[in-house]
């Protein structure tokens, strides 16, 4: 068995900063991940007590297994300085940069929160949603062995696309699959964007099945009724783990009888299927320890 720790982001939730009822409510959701937001989700007015209100959550903890991002605003804004400034230290797993359209952008980020106290190992997360940001992204993904997350912003990119919101997302396709390459490239984890109408609740499962199926990790999601829906999707089957067992099983036996080769239900197996079969069986038993 691969010896690597998976820890799931099938369902990744933007939380806005200003809403405490919504930060508190997020310790007891079933989400992998939370995005403390101090940006799209904060009006300008209320910038300033978000960033407050995040710091404060984040230092009365109590968010168990759920990875917390705090989504800031960006340095050419006048609260981006202030939002470093003030999450640099705050106990955060990430800080999640919008709108990276170059690698200086992640370099000047990530020296800012050095400059700000924060630890030297800090993650950033960044946003992929502009057109210059998707036509960077190989670039972008090399830039610093502390990038960590690639986040699909795809209500901003469609906007800058001029696309429309279809459920087969044609127009975006070529963009997510662009950045998928370059996240697999540098061994990154990428999130597939937001679907923004909750009483669809059909097309949001197909929507996060397309995603599974492209290659993203999970879903962002922008209401908690959508976490169990990306939760099935981007988790692991009953088939899916009784299939991975399999493979390792005969692949094993295989070994032992000097062959390179097997063959499961009438399917040639080769190294490189068992490693996505042990991928398969981490990850379920990283998702069954939460529960």
């Amino acid at each position: 068995m691969t010896s690597r720790t998976y820890s799931p982001l099938r369902s990744v939730l933007y939380a806005p900063g200003a809403n405490p009822r919504a930060l508190d409510k997020a310790r007891t959701l079933p989400a992998d991940g939370l995005i403390l937001d101090l940006e799209d989700a904060v009006a300008p007015e209320a910038k300033a007590l978000a960033r407050d209100t995040v710091v404060r959550v984040l230092a009365e903890g109590g968010y168990g297994h759920r990875r917390r991002v705090v989504r800031i605003n960006g340095p050419d804004t006048p609260w981006g300085a202030a939002d470093i400034t003030a999450v640099a230290r705050a106990g955060a797993d990430a800080i999640l940069l919008p709108k990276v359209e170059t690698p200086q952008a992640v370099l000047a980020a990530l020296a800012a929160l050095d400059a700000a106290g924060g630890p030297a190992d800090l993650p950033l997360w960044i946003m992929a949603e502009t057109p210059r940001g998707i036509l960077e992204i190989g670039a972008i993904a090399v830039t610093h062995p502390r990038l960590e997350v690639i986040v699909m912003g795809t209500s901003d990119l469609a906007k800058e696309l001029r696309v429309r919101h279809t459920p087969d997302r044609v127009g975006l396709v070529a963009a997510l699959g662009h950045c998928v390459l370059a996240a697999r490239a540098e061994g990154l984890e990428i999130l597939d964007g937001v679907y923004l109408d909750l009483r669809d609740e059909a097309g949001f499962e197909a929507a996060c099945e397309q995603g599974r199926d492209m290659g993203f990790d999970g879903k962002t999601l922008i209401h908690p009724r959508q976490i169990e829906a990306a939760n099935r999707a981007f988790g692991i089957s009953a088939e899916a783990l009784e299939q991975a067992q399999r493979i390792i099983a005969a692949w094993r036996e295989a070994q032992q009888a000097g062959r390179g080769v097997c063959v499961v239900e009438g399917r040639l197996v080769e190294q490189l299927h068992v490693q996505e079969a042990e991928r398969t069986v981490a990850m379920h038993e990283a998702i069954r320890e939460r529960g």
